[in-house]
């Protein structure tokens, strides 16, 4: 049992930070890696980036949207409740080294939980990191805080104007582009068509680009095959490949299209999950 030692809601309670007890896993995580975790015995394996990290209190964070029946049973769990399996670190963890000139965090919504963990390790490495955030309003914006501390230079984006930069991240992200920094690398996570964005304008200007595909996992483990994208002319398996891919080279309708594929399952799913914690008096507001 692994036990929950933090819980926050954020984002208007959309979203949920748990910082959870896995010592053996905060040791050996890197950047850019994942967990599986699982609720109960009949709960579903689900697979997400770790946020942070701290090898020394033997914790690991994670943080997650609640949308579906999995989500929301993670959410209905307390402080000092405890996740059934947590099972990591697993995927390949991001390249990071030492760069020459400026490396861009892009994340959006859920993704600046993503690119936190992978901020912080570019930093640690001697890069001057500048991380551009966004959602669509002030409200959903989630870990400015980290995302300052992990950062040498923080742009702050909404959509609707309510915080900081009025518009896109891939806004702020062009005008780095054509600044006079030399930009070497840029990494970003967050909803696939803001992705598929930043890819589009750094392959203008010919930057390295990286692209989290986490959300498309489902197993995990190469056995399923429902996370396989086509990258260049080979087909991968998000889970076991990357998460992470040269973002000029995912095939993005595809990866779009099979990112929505269970949509309506999902959907019935998370209906009859709230309906019968309804029937039981347990639902949380």
């Amino acid at each position: 049992m692994y036990k929950i030692v933090q819980r926050r809601q954020m984002a208007q309670g959309t979203v949920v930070l748990n910082e959870i007890e896995a010592p053996l896993v905060a040791r050996k995580a890197r950047p850019g890696q994942f967990v599986i975790l699982r609720a109960d015995e009949t709960g579903e394996r689900i697979p997400l980036t770790m946020a942070a990290t701290d090898p020394e209190k033997g914790v690991i964070t994670i943080i997650y949207q609640v949308v579906g029946k999995s989500t929301k049973l993670f959410r209905d769990l307390e402080e000092g409740d405890a996740f059934l399996d947590v099972v990591g670190p697993l995927g390949r963890p991001t390249d990071i080294k030492k760069h020459p000139g400026l490396v861009l965090v892009v994340g959006g919504g859920t993704g600046v939980a993503v690119v936190h963990n992978i901020a912080k390790g570019f930093k640690a490495a001697g890069n001057r990191v500048v991380s551009i955030i966004g959602a669509r309003t002030r409200d959903l914006l989630i870990l400015e805080d980290m995302m300052k501390e992990a950062s040498d230079k923080l742009e702050v984006c909404t959509d609707d104007g309510s915080y900081g930069h009025h518009g896109f991240v891939t806004n702020i992200l062009k005008n780095y582009l054509e600044g006079g920094e030399k930009v070497s690398e840029v990494v970003t996570a967050g909803p696939a068509p803001m992705m598929r964005f930043v890819a589009k304008i750094t392959g203008e200007y010919q930057v390295p680009t990286l692209a989290s595909l986490n959300a498309i996992m489902i197993d995990a483990t190469g056995m399923c095959g429902c996370c396989r994208v086509s990258i260049g002319r080979e087909t991968r398996f998000t889970c076991v490949d990357g998460p992470e891919f040269d973002a000029h080279q995912i095939n993005w309708d595809e990866f779009m299209q099979r990112l929505t594929a269970y949509r309506p399952q999902e959907q019935i799913s998370a209906e009859q999950y709230d309906a019968h914690r309804c029937q039981i008096g347990r639902g949380r507001a």
